[in-house]
């Protein structure tokens, strides 16, 4: 069991930025490769970005390629999400998850062991 708990969502205007994290209560986090998930009311669960356990590798949407940056600190059991330029339809409730599989573009949820409980995201227009 990974416990995972995300922070830093809140409203936000178009344009602007949020910096997401999502903490992890083990210290075996490193072990894990992390991604980050969204899922906006009505729709299905969406994949955002994955990163590889050592944080050398990264893969994205191409809906938030070169505005959404994805790192990690192993040595905090930490992960980020870095949101700039956000647009409206970027709202959604954002969750990070983990997995214990080689690194890939691993995009759909089945992939994902633990899921945190989310944090929303919300932008206006």
């Amino acid at each position: 069991q990974v416990r995972l708990v995300e922070s830093g969502g809140g409203l936000v205007q178009a344009g602007g930025s949020l910096n997401l994290s999502c903490a992890a209560a083990e210290r075996t986090f490193g072990s894990y490769a992390m991604g980050w998930f969204r899922q906006a009311p009505g729709k299905e669960r969406e994949f955002v970005a994955t990163i590889s356990k050592s944080g050398g590798s990264t893969y994205y949407a191409d809906s938030v390629k070169g505005r959404f940056t994805i790192s990690r600190d192993n040595a905090k059991a930490t992960g980020y999400l870095e949101m700039n330029n956000l647009k409206p339809e970027d709202t959604a409730v954002y969750y990070c998850a983990v997995n214990n599989l080689f690194f890939t573009r691993r995009v759909a949820p089945s992939e994902y062991s633990y899921f945190g409980q989310g944090t929303q995201v919300t932008v206006s227009s």
